[in-house]
C-alpha cells in the first residue's frame, strides 16, 4: 500500500483529502505545522507528499525546497497545493514536482497521486 504525507495547516481539508485517498488504497498521515511535517517524513516514510502552499508560520514551497535538499526524502514526490494561482509560476524552483489548484475536484487529486503512485 503506498503511502501519502498531507500537509496543510486546515483540518477540514486535511479530512476531505484523507477521506478521498483512504478510500482509494492509499495509507495517509498528516502534519499542519512544518516541524510536524519533518517528523512524518522521517517517521511515516511516505511514497509522495502533498503540500500546501501557504501554511501558520511557513512557506510550502521552502518546505519542499529543504525536503528535496536531503538525501532521505529528495526521491520522494511533493506535489503542491494552492489556491493561489500565481503559485503555480515557480513550484520547480523549490523542486516540487507538480501543481493542483485549489480547489479541486476528487478525480484531480487521485489522477495527480496516480502520475506517481501507479498501481
Amino acid at each position: 500500500m503506498h503511502k501519502i504525507l498531507v500537509i496543510d495547516d486546515d483540518p477540514d481539508m486535511i479530512t476531505v483529502i484523507k477521506l478521498t485517498l483512504k478510500k482509494n488504497g492509499y495509507e495517509v498521515a498528516s502534519a499542519a505545522y512544518e516541524a510536524q511535517a519533518y517528523e512524518q517524513v522521517n517517521a511515516f516514510k511516505p511514497d509522495l507528499i502533498l503540500l500546501d502552499v501557504l501554511l501558520s508560520g511557513s512557506d510550502g514551497r521552502n518546505i519542499c525546497k529543504f525536503l528535496k535538499s536531503r538525501d532521505v526524502s529528495k526521491h520522494i514526490p511533493v506535489i503542491v497545493f494552492s489556491g493561489h494561482p500565481s503559485a503555480q509560476k515557480n513550484i520547480r524552483d523549490y523542486g516540487a514536482d507538480d501543481f493542483l489548484a485549489k480547489p479541486f475536484q476528487e478525480s484531480d487529486l487521485l489522477g495527480k497521486v496516480k502520475n506517481y503512485l501507479p498501481v
